[in-house]
Formats: C-alpha cells, structure tokens, sequence
C-alpha cells in the first residue's frame, strides 16, 4: 500500500477521532480536491526537476504512538543557547509541556488541536485560517484534510514579544514510517514585532514525511520574521508550504535554512496588500549525500512603493541536488517597485547538480527589478592566497564557503541562530572552525 492508499483509508478513521466536527465538510472538500489534483509529478512544470516517487511508493503511519523516551539533554542539544528564548516543543505530533517555555505574557498561543476543538468561538481565527493558502495545490489540501497539529499565534495591537519563539516538532520512537500534518497560523496585528524559530527532528531510523502549512499576516507597520532551520536526518521528507500576506508599512522576513533531510521541499509565497512594503527571503543551502532541497519562491507585486529581497545561497557536494526557481510578478498598477532576486551555488563535487530558474513577470513601466544566478566552483586564486599562509586546504575552502554564504544572514537579529548557522556550516563542511569569531 503506498501513501495515495494511506490516505484514502486513514480520512474517515482520522474524522471518527476528532473532538470537533466544526471543520468536517471543509475536511471533505479538501481531500476531494486533493485526489482529483493527484501528488505533482516531474509532469508538472513546477516539480520538473523534483521527482516525489521515493516518497509517494512508502507506507505511513498516519497516527503516531505518543508514547516517547526524548530526555532533557536531547532536546537542550537542539537549543541555541536560548536560555532566554520561549520554546514549544511538540513531540509525536502533541504539545508537550514539559519540555516547553512560554513567559510571554503579550502575545496568544496556543495549539491548533485546542483551538479548532473551540472553533466557533474563534471568530479571529476563522476571519484568517486557510485565506492565502493556495486552494489550487495538492498538499494544501492534504494539509487542509488531516489538519490537527501545529500552532496559533496572534500577536495584539502595538504589543513587542521580545523573546523569540522556538517551535520544535519531534518525532521519536514511531515502530513505521510516520506522516505529520502540521499547519501554522500568525497572526501580527497593527504595528506588533515577534519572531519565530521552526524546526524539526526526526529520532527514528523509520522515515518521517512532514506535510507542512505555514501563514503568516502582517498587519500594519508589524514587523515578523519566521526563521525555518531544516537540519534533520537522511529519513526526513519534508513538504512545506509558507503564505504571508503584508499590509502597508510592514516588513516581512522569511530566512530558510537547510542544511538536512533526504527530500526537501520549501514553497515560498507572499502577497503584497498596501504600499510601502518589504519582504526578505533569504535562504543557505548545504547538502551531501544524495539529498535534495528545492526552494521555490513567489512575490506577488500588487501595490507601488514596495520592496522585495531574495537571496539565496546553495553548496551542494557528493551528489545531491539543489532546486531554486524564484518568481517575481509586478501588476501593472505597482509602479515604483523595487525587486532585488539573486541565486548563488557553488558545486564541490562533480556528482552534484543544481537547476536554477529566476523568473520576472513585469507588467508596470516604472520599476527597478532584477534578477540573476551563477553557478561554479571555488577561486583556485584566493585559494591559492589561503593555502600560502599555512592554511590547510579544508580550512581554506570552508573560510571561502561561508564568506559566500554569509551575506546570506546579515538581516539575522538572533545572535544564538546565527552563531548556530555559523557551527552548523562548520559541521556541515568538516571543519573545527568558529567563524563567527573569524569574520
């Protein structure tokens, strides 16, 4: 039995388990839509260079064992040195307090189980729950079917969190292959400012597949950012899916990087819905093995006077497989929009392969607008400069490896996930270096 059959004879013994039937026709719709869809194959101009089949021929669990034997000092190796931050941990698909920290007295959370058992009496969740994501996709559906875990968030007027928010989704002690559905609403209300850490980790040799939907709102002059470290294990597939909407004057950043996971894939989104916005995607993409990361990004230009920043940087040895395919559309009405979009790898091997394709649909005049990639190797010049003085030839190439991949992280205000970032590109390239102190 693959996945396609799992999920055909798990949905009704998954509704039967539900405590609120408040969502149940909209469950309906949604696997409806999810079967006359089918999961995208290398067909679909979107996953060309993805094939989904080694994760698609499996068979899951689709309800975890809660039962789990994760320790304290597993989960403080996760930490970033926040002991100053607030965390929630979710383990086997359910909130787990022990292993939790939230002090914050400012802000709402809470899970999403909690809240769609309290439906209607959410009237704030449900002006906002399922608007941006996409209707049209496969996995929005499935997610939309399946939904049960994940997280709320709303952040009132004018009010500052000023401890970031680290969400871990664990799985451990699962007997078979697992499958989450995880969705993620934030909800940042007129000049608010919070930011949020997701990360995931998968204890088991079974695979994990990790169905996830993210949406974020900005309301006006709200700065967020959403930070995704994706540094799980060669048994991890992950689908993720990220919608953030921005009203005037906001700023939204999305950093995403991946530095795990057999198959992984990031969908990016954001709507532009006022004037004087900017959005930040940054992305570091480190991989080995045969793994394989595709990041796809879309910034929706619907007003003038807005700003977009991507910058995406890939390092890619053995033979594993980067994906970039970044879109930029500007209505004809968002005059005076500024759009920066760049894609950067570095390929270490010969066996490694990248596929980039930034994209600009322009249908405004008065824009500056641009768009490039590259792809090559390290300068045997400035390796050659490194290697004169004393330097060995690992060093060197990690030194020249992550001053590319640096700027990458400037616009990072959590100094514990950028000196993480930094020991994770150390780890990653077999180098005991502290390049935060370095550079």
């Amino acid at each position: 039995m693959a996945l396609l059959e799992n999920i055909q004879n798990n949905f009704t013994e998954f509704l039967s388990a539900l405590k609120s039937s408040s969502l149940d026709e909209n469950r309906k719709s949604a696997i409806n839509k999810f079967f006359q869809l089918g999961f995208p194959t290398k067909k679909d101009e979107e996953y060309r260079f993805t094939n989904l089949k080694e994760i698609t021929e499996k068979n899951y669990s689709f309800f975890p064992k809660p039962e789990h034997s994760i320790s304290q000092s597993q989960i403080d190796e996760l930490h970033l040195g926040e002991e100053d931050f607030d965390w929630i941990t979710f383990i086997n698909g359910k909130y787990t307090a022990e292993f939790s920290k939230v002090t914050a007295e400012n802000v709402e959370i809470s899970t999403l189980e909690n809240t769609l058992n309290d439906f209607q009496n959410q009237p704030e969740f449900q002006q906002f729950f399922n608007t941006i994501a996409d209707q049209k996709l496969a996995f929005t559906n499935l997610n939309l079917a399946y939904v049960n875990n994940g997280i709320f968030i709303k952040v009132p007027k004018n009010a500052t969190v000023e401890k970031p928010i680290h969400v871990f989704y664990l799985s451990q002690n699962q007997p078979e292959n697992t499958f989450y559905n995880i969705r993620n609403l934030l909800i940042a209300e007129e000049s608010s400012n919070i930011e949020i850490i997701e990360s995931h980790h998968n204890f088991d040799g079974s695979f994990v597949l990790t169905n996830t939907v993210t949406e974020i709102f900005s309301g006006k002059n709200a700065k967020t950012d959403w930070h995704k470290l994706q540094n799980d294990s060669d048994t991890s597939y992950m689908i993720d899916h990220t919608f953030a909407k921005q009203e005037r004057d906001s700023l939204t950043t999305v950093n995403t990087f991946s530095f795990g996971g057999k198959i992984v894939r990031n969908n990016l989104d954001f709507i532009h819905n006022g004037q004087n916005i900017n959005s930040f995607m940054n992305g570091i993409t480190i991989i080995g093995n045969e793994q394989l990361v595709d990041h796809h990004t879309a910034v929706h230009h619907n007003e003038p006077n807005c700003e977009s920043y991507q910058n995406y940087k890939g390092i890619f040895k053995d033979k594993s497989h980067g994906v970039f395919n970044g879109k930029v559309f500007v209505d004809k009405v968002a005059q005076k929009t500024n759009a920066y979009q760049q894609n950067n790898n570095v390929l270490l091997n010969e066996g490694a392969t990248i596929d980039t394709k930034p994209q600009l649909e322009i249908f405004a005049d008065d824009v500056k607008c641009s768009h490039g990639c590259t792809v090559g190797q390290l300068n045997d010049d400035a390796l050659f400069y490194l290697r004169a003085r004393g330097i060995s030839k690992k060093e060197a190439q990690a030194m020249l490896l992550y001053a590319f991949a640096n700027d990458a992280m400037e616009n990072i205000d959590i100094e514990p996930l950028k000196v993480k970032i930094s020991k994770l590109l150390a780890e990653k390239l077999e180098v005991d270096l502290a390049f935060e102190e370095i550079f």
